[in-house]
């Protein structure tokens, strides 16, 4: 067997990311969300659910640009999950807010990614699973790499 390089680590991560992203994207659509993107997660994984947020908050927790994040606003605006408001606190400022479909998507994401979560840790076993958590998590918030 051949010795792991670091280039195979990443096609590793990079395969697996994409695997378990195909299987969520299916897993959405079977819930009624066909035009579900990889990309939207930028905003659904940083939005305040409650309150919103403002776009250069949006982009800076997704570590991407004002730009990039303004077209994926844009998007989602385009398809009903999100809306832009008056900030409360600035007028001169918008803040992004789920709409009700938006809300509705979040929750259905949230249990996408429990039932893929859950055959992962069934497939992997308990100690193999947890393993591979506590390893991204070391190397996610322990490297370089992790822009912080």
């Amino acid at each position: 067997m051949a010795a792991v390089t670091d280039t195979d680590l990443v096609r590793l991560l990079l395969e697996a990311h994409r695997a378990l992203a195909s299987e969520l994207r299916s897993g959405l659509e079977e819930r009624g969300y066909p035009d579900a993107r990889p990309a939207h997660a930028a905003v659904f994984m940083n939005i305040d659910r409650r309150s919103g947020t403002r776009l250069t908050d949006l982009a800076r927790r997704a570590r991407m640009s004002k730009q990039g994040m303004m077209l994926i606003v844009d998007d989602l605006e385009n398809r009903g999950y999100v809306r832009r408001v008056p900030d409360p606190e600035d007028a001169r400022s918008k803040v992004v807010r789920l709409t009700a479909r938006g809300r509705r998507y979040v929750a259905e994401a949230r249990r996408a990614m429990a039932a893929l979560e859950s055959r992962v840790r069934r497939e992997l076993g308990e100690r193999r699973y947890e393993a591979l958590r506590s390893s991204l998590d070391q190397l996610i918030s322990g490297g370089e790499w992790s822009g912080e």
